[in-house]
């Protein structure tokens, strides 16, 4: 059959086809098992392939590229407009993402390469672990205050806390001894696996070109520069730095009409994680007189004697976003007389 654009829907074992030709007639609708996924596209004359960017969907991406396709990567939320109302079956999505993918103003996600997927998996191991950390030193901490032992929030406090496990005059029962030495064990072992993994992430911001160039910038370190280097391979798929900025998520939400320009919060569109990061970098910048004079000069400084440091930080993690764009399709390493 001619086929000229298909929207894959996938799962865990079953996946659905919609195909349709150059005029965008249906050419075929099918159901596969995942074994035989490599085998149809293998018969298939190049053609282009939507795909829902969700679980294993850079995997399959990589895979049927692989076989000559063009294929894209559709972010869930641009494909939902796009699914008939009442139809919500997997056949149906399948029919959304073929819709979506042949649109012209259609926004796709980079295919991550095999290389910047293990990158990113360091990053979402650490996140798990600060995660299990943090509920470990709050477990401790309440625990302590049952038996009338109360301290302030804090990581330092904390390990106070947790040299009171070796006095023996303090009167704890044995039990509970017992299960805070386990708590206090696990959030040992927490730290030395949370060192481990950042001591990774900056040997590989030594090695890899692009996340060595972002380190140059204020703000940003070895955790940050990896993980755009690994989520962003291909900068130049933005067509400026304004719209890099709203892909994350940093640009305000618009509400006008009538010609006038209503401005709210920042959508929080697009990669949380790297929103969450820049945002950590941009509250550093405005912390440090010596960084803030390196990004933004006199701006950062005007702003903050009219918004609150957040809000200011906000601002700041947009002009983060934008000059890492700019370096990323240059090459070039920051130029602070530039940034100002």
């Amino acid at each position: 059959m001619e086929v000229a654009t298909i929207g894959l829907d996938i799962s865990k074992h079953v996946f659905h086809i919609h195909a349709v030709d150059g005029q965008g007639q249906v050419a075929g609708r099918q159901r596969l098992r995942r074994g035989e996924i490599v085998s149809f596209f293998s018969s298939l004359a190049p053609c282009l392939v939507g795909i829902e960017a969700c679980a294993t969907a850079h995997h399959w991406a990589r895979e049927i590229r692989q076989l000559g396709h063009d294929v894209r990567l559709i972010p869930p939320a641009y494909v939902k407009p796009y699914v008939r109302r009442g139809a919500k079956n997997d056949a149906a999505d399948a029919a959304a993402i073929c819709e979506a993918v042949s649109r012209p103003n259609m926004r796709f996600v980079p295919i991550k390469s095999v290389e910047n997927q293990g990158f990113l998996m360091l990053h979402r191991a650490r996140g798990l672990l600060v995660r299990q950390r943090t509920m470990t030193a709050c477990a401790i901490r309440a625990h302590f205050a049952e038996f009338g032992i109360i301290v302030g929030q804090g990581r330092q406090r904390v390990d106070g806390l947790v040299g009171l496990l070796d006095d023996e005059e303090l009167t704890l029962p044995a039990h509970a001894r017992i299960a805070l030495a386990v708590l206090v064990n696990q959030l040992k072992e927490l730290d030395r696996q949370v060192e481990a993994i950042e001591r990774e992430l900056a040997q590989i911001q030594r090695v890899n070109p692009m996340a060595k160039l972002l380190s140059s910038i204020p703000g940003i370190g070895p955790i940050t520069a990896t993980a755009l280097a690994a989520t962003v391979p291909d900068a130049t798929m933005f067509r400026s730095g304004r719209e890099f900025a709203a892909w994350l998520g940093l640009t305000p939400k618009q509400n006008s009409t009538g010609g006038k320009d209503r401005l709210g919060r920042i959508t929080k569109q697009g990669d949380s994680y790297l929103r969450h990061l820049l945002v950590i970098g941009a509250r550093n910048v405005v912390r440090y007189p010596k960084a803030r004079s390196r990004v933004g000069g006199g701006w950062i400084e005007a702003l903050l004697e009219r918004r609150r440091p957040m809000i200011v930080a906000i601002a700041v993690a947009n002009k983060l976003a934008r000059i890492v764009w700019a370096m990323m399709t240059t090459g070039e390493f920051y130029r602070p007389k530039l940034a100002a």
